[in-house]
């Protein structure tokens, strides 16, 4: 069964703003995994509901606030640097991009970029085991660069400014109910992507009323939803 193709597209779309984890490469199952069992190991038990409600989408910083504040476990200064080290082993051994996304970014004809939450080190890390960051270039920005990272605007905003669009010309393609307020509070067109590993929730019928939000579970959906991505003139040089 597939998301409802309803558009809520409002305005013409002059940039693309891409979440990493969970849109671009399936990621989320693997760090939700070696997450939940280096915490185990602390006696740390998060369930899946649990997780996917306070970390997808946030900082590590947010993770380790939640955590004490949720469970009284202060996590070792190391422990952020530990979780890196192996998530980006099991990285090498199992990441992949989420389906159909190259030849998705191989047709669109208007510029785009990343605003995520993972560091600068991850996400680049992320893009080339992946053999994806050469589609980005320079044009990927993370919650380091801001004050505040998603749900607020900050990142979002960052990146229309140093793109050069005004936010309503955005479109923000998110999983995370963090990146999704995100953008929505920064006045931006939003679609949730729920083609990734970790969405199974959200491969029914969505209906748009419900949550003023459109779902694709598959990147050519996103033409369905707005075709001029992939027809009108190139702009600019998004790999400039």
């Amino acid at each position: 069964m597939t998301p409802s193709h309803t558009s809520l597209l409002q305005y013409p779309i002059e940039l693309i703003i891409f979440d990493c984890d969970g849109v671009l490469i399936d990621s989320e199952i693997i760090s939700k995994r070696v997450l939940l069992q280096m915490l185990l190991e602390l006696d740390v038990v998060i369930s899946d509901e649990y997780f996917e409600a306070n970390f997808l989408g946030h900082s590590f910083e947010h993770v380790t606030a939640k955590i004490l504040a949720d469970f009284n476990v202060t996590l070792a200064s190391s422990f952020s640097q530990d979780y890196q080290t192996k998530l980006m082993q099991v990285f090498a051994l199992e990441l992949e991009p989420t389906v159909g996304l190259e030849q998705m970014l191989l047709e669109l004809k208007v510029p785009y970029c990343v605003a995520t939450s993972s560091s600068p080190q991850r996400v680049s890390r992320a893009l080339d085991i992946t053999r994806i960051g050469h589609y980005f270039a320079d044009h990927v920005f993370t919650a380091s660069e801001v004050e505040n990272g998603k749900p607020a605007p900050d990142l979002f905003l960052h990146a229309a400014e140093k793109m050069g669009v005004a936010p309503q010309y955005c479109l923000v393609i998110e999983d995370s109910p963090a990146g999704i307020e995100g953008a929505k509070a920064a006045q931006m067109q939003v679609v949730r992507y729920a083609g990734a590993g970790h969405m199974q929730q959200w491969r029914q019928p969505v209906e748009p009323s419900v949550d003023n939000l459109t779902t694709i579970q598959n990147w050519q959906e996103l033409y369905a939803l707005a075709p001029t991505l992939n027809t009108i003139p190139n702009m600019r040089d998004k790999r400039g």
